[in-house]
């Protein structure tokens, strides 16, 4: 009589299996702040994503639901990263307030040089896009925006309290005027692909403050 036989394992390739790795899922928001600050979120397909990091679809669909979710992580991302460059430069003790911002562009304008104008402001960027994108995207664009803005509007009142800027400045509103200008300025010079209209904002905004 035969006895049974346990069957072989086939040879080849393990079974692709999401297993939780937080460098995967770093990678992939890595991956995708890049891509999003180049083409936007509607264009970005998520196999393109995968391609670049060298992970199967399974990790992918392991840490995001979906491609939604994953925009809502890189967005965070970003606006982390971005509120901690603003803040290197704006609360920098070393230097006069009003030169702490003027220094921000500056190193922006180096930025956006270094990567040939490929890549811009990815709130920006989503913002171009809003009507195409899913519910609540809107609120979160503006939140951020909205915190740039407050930082902004701190460092001008410190150099209000410094003489640097007239005693009725309305700092809120300047500050606004400024993130609205230098939004509309980066994405001009992507699109011209040169420094100029960066260094034209930033040198009439500069120019006009009321002192």
């Amino acid at each position: 009589m035969q006895t049974p036989t346990t069957p072989s394992r086939r040879r080849g390739r393990p079974p692709k299996v999401a297993r939780t790795n937080p460098d995967t899922r770093d990678a992939l928001i890595r991956c995708g702040v890049e891509v999003l600050t180049e083409q936007g979120f509607v264009s970005t397909g998520i196999d393109g994503v995968l391609k670049r990091v060298g992970v199967p679809k399974g990790s992918f669909y392991h840490y995001f639901d979906s491609k939604e979710a994953f925009g809502h992580a890189v967005l965070s991302r970003y606006a982390d990263y971005f509120a901690r460059k603003l803040d290197r430069w704006l609360l920098s003790s070393e230097l006069p307030p009003l030169e702490r911002l003027r220094r921000f562009t500056q190193d922006a304008q180096e930025g956006m040089a270094r990567h040939h104008y490929r890549r811009g402001c990815l709130v920006g960027n989503l913002g171009q896009e809003v009507t195409l994108l899913p519910a609540g995207f809107d609120e979160r664009l503006e939140a951020i925006l909205q915190d740039w803005q407050r930082r902004v509007a701190d460092c001008l009142r410190l150099a209000q309290a410094h003489g640097e800027l007239a005693a009725d400045t309305d700092c809120d509103t300047l500050a606004a005027f400024f993130w609205i200008g230098w939004e509309g300025a980066v994405q001009r010079a992507r699109l011209k692909c040169e420094p100029t209209p960066l260094e034209l904002f930033s040198q009439e905004f500069f120019a006009r403050l009321p002192r």
